[in-house]
């Protein structure tokens, strides 16, 4: 890992946890920064990226801020190459924009529906780590999987459960979040896919 002048993964996380409490106590709060078809209509387009900074709850930004510190500064390493050193901040707020952009297109005409969360950038940065590293462990409650075993049950579970529609959750955009890491990191650095298949074959057991 490169040694970073500072920390914009940290930054974020912080940024995103100030905004999300504020957002628990403060309905006003939540309610104008959340991803919600109408509100775009009314020119509202800030909110593409605003309602990655809040979460339904602590669990909801928990479980989103910990994979995010734990693999965000390995991404942020790679990232930070680009634009004058934000690039890892323009990959990450992309990502909350590409993750949103085909449910907002699925739900753009429906009132009652409305999306929060960072997992579509989260998904970025976990994905776009994997492409490094595909063999190390991801620790899910606990349990060590190793990276590419739960990308695949990620996506499949993802799939699954997007088809059944029977949550809260929003599946499309961890699904959408999760390509643009690997696509965008690729189109960055097209060497990334050898190295992949290399590190996928040198199976540690």
């Amino acid at each position: 890992m490169l040694d970073l002048p500072f920390n914009h993964t940290v930054t974020i996380i912080l940024i995103t946890c100030i905004v999300s409490f504020i957002a628990f106590s403060k309905e006003t709060v939540m309610n104008r920064l959340i991803f919600w078809p109408p509100a775009l209509q009314r020119g509202q387009y800030d909110r593409f990226i605003s309602h990655g900074f809040i979460h339904a709850d602590g669990t909801h930004l928990l479980f989103n801020m910990i994979t995010l510190f734990f693999f965000g500064s390995v991404i942020e390493s790679f990232y930070r190459q680009y634009l004058y050193d934000l690039g890892f901040i323009l990959f990450y707020l992309g990502g909350l924009i590409a993750a949103i952009i085909p449910s907002y297109l699925t739900h753009k005409n429906n009132p009652r529906w409305a999306s929060l969360g960072a997992s579509g950038a989260v998904s970025a940065v976990l994905f776009a780590y994997i492409l490094f590293e595909p063999w190390k462990l991801i620790f899910v409650f606990f349990i060590p999987v190793p990276a590419i075993i739960f990308a695949v049950l990620y996506v499949a579970y993802s799939i699954w459960s997007g088809k059944k529609g029977n949550s809260n959750i929003n599946h499309s955009a961890h699904l959408w979040g999760a390509a643009y890491g690997v696509i965008m990191t690729i189109i960055l650095e097209p060497r990334l896919i050898p190295h992949f298949l290399n590190k996928l074959m040198q199976v540690p057991f």
